[in-house]
């Protein structure tokens, strides 16, 4: 049941008003921006020497541009792919969704190329190599730090590994216009942590996770939210009320991620049987949490790193309470990975 108090919109009532009110605002935006652009790129490079950082305002400035104009330009293509498949009868066909994914990993292709020549950052992967997984379905696990991690990954999944990646995501992200278009066209799940239509989060969790095929990836943060000190607290004084002392001990212990909440990967293990698991960390794109922190926490000149590790089916055990026990081993050593492996500065770059 959803909250006391709140009330849902419908999907159908809420797609309508992101795409009939936001998606109008996101194109106004982006016409008003390139109009007073000289105005703007002035005024940034002016506060910049006041801001910590190497011309952050600048930077910051000119990654909103493009990200707003990337918006506008797919917001007329995914009008134009509506029109052409019948008025979107036939938009959840396989031409169409392999039309979609290959816009996705363009896009992402533009937007991760363009905010790491601004950013000057190199990022490395260490682990196995894209080809470690041949004609496998995987089950990809990451720690969760902010937007910027979600955003890697999947560029990551997409044009390194060669993988249709299927993703879960928190319903708020769907406000963003192209996001909610989009991925509705694609197997992914909004879900909310109260949902309101009668489905439980596990439930929907198996439904996406099921009928993987060779070249997809099933991608979900087990942490259930972004990191922040807070989030760890509350998630440690939840299990000791749930009675679940011992999980409670062991999150403790750990510093920089979240005691992870099974219940969905677990599911996600049932639903697809002969899928591999990949664990993935990453340091770097810590506390970028919102608005806020993309201002003061975006990393810039650093190196930042992503550790994969592959686990085979056969060493996942078939037990629920083993399971658990296997993913808090798995967070234990991730948070230790993140202890020893901070982020690099970069040498500074000649004008």
């Amino acid at each position: 049941m959803s909250a006391p108090g709140r009330r849902r919109l419908p999907a159908g009532a809420a797609r309508v008003l992101r795409l009939g009110l936001v998606a109008p605002l996101v194109v106004g935006l982006t016409a008003v921006l390139w109009l007073a652009l000289p105005l703007w790129l002035l005024g940034a490079a002016a506060v910049s020497p006041w801001v910590p950082g190497r011309w952050r305002a600048l930077r910051l400035a000119w990654l909103a541009v493009v990200y707003l104009t990337m918006e506008t330009v797919l917001l007329a293509v995914l009008l134009g792919l509506w029109l052409s498949s019948g008025f979107g009868r036939r938009l959840r066909t396989p031409y169409f969704e392999g039309i979609h994914y290959d816009l996705v990993q363009g896009v992402m292709w533009v937007l991760f190329s363009e905010a790491r020549r601004v950013l000057h950052l190199s990022i490395t992967t260490v682990g196995p190599a894209p080809d470690a997984h041949p004609g496998h379905p995987l089950l990809v696990c990451c720690r969760h730090a902010g937007p910027g991690d979600s955003f890697t990954l999947v560029h990551a999944l997409m044009d390194w590994y060669d993988r249709e990646p299927r993703v879960v995501l928190k319903d708020t992200l769907a406000w963003d216009p192209v996001i909610g278009c989009l991925l509705t066209r694609l197997p992914a799940r909004f879900i909310s942590p109260s949902p309101g239509d009668g489905e439980d989060l596990e439930s929907q969790i198996a439904s996406l996770a099921t009928g993987l095929d060779r070249d997809d990836a099933f991608v979900i943060f087990p942490e259930g939210g972004n990191f922040s000190p807070e989030r760890r607290e509350r998630a440690i004084a939840r299990l000791h009320r749930l009675g679940l002392h011992a999980m409670a001990g062991r999150a403790e212990a750990m510093l920089h991620v979240l005691a992870p909440k099974p219940g969905g990967l677990l599911a996600a293990l049932e639903a697809a049987p002969e899928a591999d698991v990949v664990m993935v960390a990453h340091t770097g794109l810590d506390h970028v949490l919102g608005v806020r922190d993309l201002w003061r926490e975006l990393p810039m000149d650093k190196r930042i790193t992503m550790r994969w590790w592959q686990v085979p089916r056969a060493e996942i055990p078939t037990d629920r309470d083993e399971q658990i026990a296997w993913l808090y081993d798995w967070w234990e050593r991730i948070d230790a990975w993140v202890e020893e492996h901070r982020p690099e500065d970069l040498p500074a770059r000649r004008r």
